[in-house]
């Protein structure tokens, strides 16, 4: 027990540092504030909205995937981020007595600042008031709330798992193959409808029931049972990831010992710079592993679906806005202190900013085309029209994305350490500021796309895409003239390269 108060201990000082280390502080209570009145309005609102019985129904039915879609993003995003999100980076965390409990205790206090996870579980939050209604509330919710708490455990003790075995003997090949398996596996079953339960049943079909017809009762003792299961996955947790921390991490220690023969030089200064930069993306392990899983993940959830073209076509403003976090945000944190160096190149600053965002525009692009090719797969022949939605949907997204990425890495800068596999470009509240101001635009663009597709309108599809592409050419030239003033320039070296 020692150990646990050390570490609780151990977060609280940690979390009142990155308080005390805030450059927005009112800025960020003001986020905590609305973040509390979204998860309030979701949990009570929709228990007193009057709905007739079948959309009543249709909750209920949704219920069991709603509680999988919590679980499955809590384990991704962990599993992604090499044991989930650090409350102290790791250069800053050398020199200090950080143990991994308190690792991973911290972990566990910053996985709800991630948007998925915001969106699951207010969404779930929204389902579960609906089917309970004002009577059943306040016991529902309490073991809604239960459900989310374990399933965040469980996503954080699966990730430290995989993170042991990951760096373990040949452990890079063995988990890159389960999760392949294990990612066909899912596709595959999710194709099969009478299969598709099995993903369903179990804990989350046993819950959905007691939300559904439990009383306040057997509310309550399921509320506390899987709690308890809650508790034990937190202590399970801190288990493997002191396993875990007695094993050097393989994916980054392969990564910075690893030997690049010489290729031949490039004839112009762009092409040499692009060439660095699009090896600083793929031989960063938070960023290979996050483009792949947003690449690969929403192309199997459609395949497994069967998602129509008119769906298809909201896919790439997820993909896009999901990707462009990975390091678009904080463009120049590529870089790091060796942003000195590249400052002393003989090139224009304007040919260094083309070269990044043209990098940034393969990635956004290459993630959004592997996706949408998964899906194609079940989606059966586009429509001209939804062939089109979805060709203007891409190209205008990313424009979106990459006049954002742009604007952003200018206006806040921040000095990131991208060797982590736990690492990210910006301090977690800002990032879910970013991504929630990106889902909503590109959320809104697909939607308008998606629905001048189905009602057959390619001429109205053009000039929007094209109002679109133009704003968003007109805000990356700002951002280029911006970058080109060398007082601006100098402010966010001296960030970046701290």
């Amino acid at each position: 027990m020692s150990d646990v108060s050390r570490a609780v201990a151990d977060v609280r000082h940690l979390l009142w540092f990155r308080a005390a280390t805030l450059r927005r502080p009112r800025a960020v209570v003001v986020a905590l504030a609305v973040f509390a009145v979204v998860t309030v309005l979701s949990a009570t609102v929709p228990a007193w909205v009057t709905l007739d019985p079948d959309t009543i129904s249709r909750a209920a039915r949704a219920l069991p995937a709603a509680l999988g879609a919590v679980v499955a993003i809590s384990v991704a995003s962990a599993v992604a981020g090499g044991g989930g999100r650090e409350l102290l980076a790791r250069d800053p965390a050398s020199i200090h007595p950080i143990s991994p409990v308190t690792d991973h205790l911290g972990a566990l206090v910053l996985a709800p600042l991630n948007t998925g996870w915001l969106l699951q579980t207010w969404l779930l939050l929204g389902f579960t008031a609906v089917v309970a209604g004002p009577s059943r509330l306040l016991g529902v919710q309490l073991l809604t709330l239960a459900w989310v708490v374990a399933a965040t455990a469980l996503g954080q003790a699966v990730a430290w798992g995989v993170e042991w075995a990951r760096r373990g003997p040949r452990g890079v090949r063995l988990v890159r193959f389960g999760i392949v398996v294990a990612l066909a596996v899912l596709a595959g079953v999710g194709a099969t409808p009478d299969v598709r339960q099995v993903l369903v049943s179990g804990p989350a079909r046993i819950t959905a029931t007691a939300i559904e017809r439990g009383g306040a009762t057997s509310l309550a003792l399921l509320a506390g049972v899987v709690l308890v299961g809650g508790v034990a996955l937190v202590v399970l947790g801190a288990r493997l990831a002191t396993l875990a921390a007695t094993r050097m991490p393989r994916d980054e220690g392969q990564q910075e010992t690893r030997i690049h023969a010489a290729r031949t030089t490039p004839r112009s200064g762009l092409v040499t710079l692009i060439r660095i930069d699009r090896a600083s993306v793929w031989r960063s392990v938070p960023l290979r592993r996050g483009t792949l899983l947003l690449a690969v993940a929403p192309g199997l959830v459609a395949l497994a679906g069967g998602l129509l073209w008119e769906t298809l076509i909201l896919l790439p403003g997820l993909v896009a806005s999901g990707c462009v976090l990975l390091f678009g945000v904080n463009l120049w944190c590529l870089d790091g202190r060796g942003m000195l160096w590249r400052e002393t190149l003989p090139v224009a600053p304007r040919t260094v900013l083309v070269a990044r965002a043209w990098v940034l525009a393969e990635v956004l692009l290459g993630a959004a085309l592997i996706t949408i090719a998964l899906g194609a797969v079940r989606a059966g022949k586009p429509t001209p029209p939804e062939a089109l939605a979805v060709v203007l949907a891409l190209l205008t997204v990313v424009g979106q994305a990459l006049s954002a990425g742009l604007r952003w890495s200018a206006k806040s800068p921040h000095a990131v350490d991208l060797r982590s596999a736990r690492a990210t470009p910006a301090p977690p509240l800002t990032m879910v500021g970013y991504s929630l101001r990106l889902a909503l635009t590109t959320t809104f663009t697909g939607l308008f796309f998606a629905t001048l597709a189905a009602i057959e309108r390619p001429r109205p599809m053009l000039a929007v895409a094209a109002v679109l592409l133009v704003v968003s050419t007109v805000r990356i030239v700002r951002a280029a003239r911006r970058w080109s003033d060398p007082e601006h320039r100098a402010a966010v070296v001296a960030v970046v390269a701290a």
